[in-house]
């Protein structure tokens, strides 16, 4: 269950803070609606990454184009 406060809550930043753990966010609703999320650094830190490794694969498929070789070609390479 996602733990959900309203962003007047962050009057009280600490006891917010407090509820934030690596894997478990605190969303921050505005309106009844879910606006903002407060992570760790660390996880932070891993989706940044990941966003770029995720970028970086795409950038690869797409330079290889079609990127099929045959199993013979896939064996012809290999016994070079």
């Amino acid at each position: 269950m996602k733990n959900m406060r309203p962003v007047t809550d962050l009057r009280d930043y600490k006891s917010i803070l407090d509820k934030v753990t690596y894997g478990s966010p605190v969303y921050l609703t505005e309106n009844g609606r879910c606006e903002y999320a407060i992570i760790t650094a660390k996880e932070l830190d891993e989706l940044m990454a990941m966003r770029t490794l995720m970028r970086e694969l795409a950038k690869g498929e797409e330079s290889a184009g079609d990127g099929r070789i045959s199993m013979e070609d896939v064996v012809k390479r290999l016994g070079e």
